[in-house]
């Protein structure tokens, strides 16, 4: 998977966020997108991701059918309260298309020992790492993220740090919004600069 962004433009609500933005991210790369609150980061994951159309510009893939190949992690969980965490994950598993085992994920993300508790009776460390893991219920080569690391501690940012070199060494692709480092990033998109 490659993606190319050539002098692209995004509005909101007629507002111009940001223009001429153009990078590109090749099989391995880690692109952090930087910059201050309301600059445009997680709109550029989301006109990247396909729900939001640029106003001007190009965002070009290597594969077809893009959204078949991408996961997008929002800086909300999107858990259901209700459904217990391997719930979660085998619901994701069978919606995905993938083949592993719940609670191996579960233990991958750290979360074996809450694995028959609903959504609302975890943290929200543990609720953002239990949204991680649809990141490995099915292989997708694009991953883009708004504010991974948001809830998590110490040891959570370690695994979302270590999911990410793993990914990129399968030839992954990470664009990611972040206000604070995930590891080395290959390349810095500095937003509202």
């Amino acid at each position: 998977m490659r993606v190319d962004v050539e002098s692209l433009a995004i509005e909101r609500g007629g507002l111009r966020l940001f223009e001429n933005l153009s990078f590109s991210a090749a099989p391995g790369v880690h692109v952090a997108l930087t910059g201050a609150n309301g600059t445009g980061k997680t709109s550029l994951l989301r006109a990247l991701a396909g729900f939001l159309a640029p106003s001007a510009g190009l965002i070009r893939f290597s594969v077809e059918e893009p959204a078949a190949q991408t996961h997008f992690l929002g800086h909300r969980d999107g858990l259901k309260g209700a459904l217990e965490a391997r719930e979660h994950v085998a619901f994701w598993r069978d919606l995905l298309g993938g083949i592993g085992r719940p609670r191996d994920v579960l233990a991958r993300v750290g979360l074996s020992h809450v694995a028959d508790l609903p959504a609302r009776a975890l943290s929200a460390g543990q609720s953002r790492r239990l949204s991680l893991a649809r990141l490995l219920m099915a292989h997708r080569p694009l991953w883009l993220l708004d504010e991974p690391a948001a809830g998590l501690d110490t040891a959570g940012k370690a695994l979302l740090t270590d999911l990410i070199a793993a990914h990129r060494m399968m030839g992954g692709v990470v664009i990611a919004a972040v206000h604070e480092p995930l590891g080395a990033p290959d390349l810095d998109v500095r937003l509202g600069a």
